[in-house]
């Protein structure tokens, strides 16, 4: 059994910064993906169980940064310059197994969600 909690989310203005973390993450390939309103979730940064390798999306590269500390079983997303359009519902996955990384149906676990706002 396996048990995600994210936090750090909350109300910024653009341009600022926000770190999410996922705790109780585990070891196996973690993501985190993201729901805006009337939007299906789409994929937002992965990591190896390693935390070697990481993966962005297009619309997120070179803002966010997606980090690992097995130590503390805890998964990071920190996200700089947001944007407006980053608005959502960000959701921690892990239990990855194979498939398209970017496709949240491939992934076994995920956290309650947090809500990420950021106004103009």
């Amino acid at each position: 059994q396996v048990q995600l909690v994210e936090s750090g989310g909350g109300l910024v203005q653009a341009g600022d910064s926000l770190r999410l973390s996922c705790a109780a993450s585990g070891r196996t390939f973690s993501g985190w993906f993201r729901q805006a309103p009337g939007k299906e979730r789409e994929f937002v940064a992965a990591i190896s169980e390693s935390g070697l390798s990481t993966y962005y999306a297009d619309s997120v590269k070179g803002r966010f940064t997606i980090s690992r500390d097995n130590a503390k079983n805890t998964v990071y997303l920190q996200m700089s310059s947001l944007k407006p359009e980053d608005t959502a519902v960000y959701y921690c996955s892990a239990g990855f197994r194979w498939g398209p990384y970017t496709d949240y149906h491939n992934y076994r676990y995920w956290g309650q969600g947090t809500q990420v706002t950021v106004s103009s």
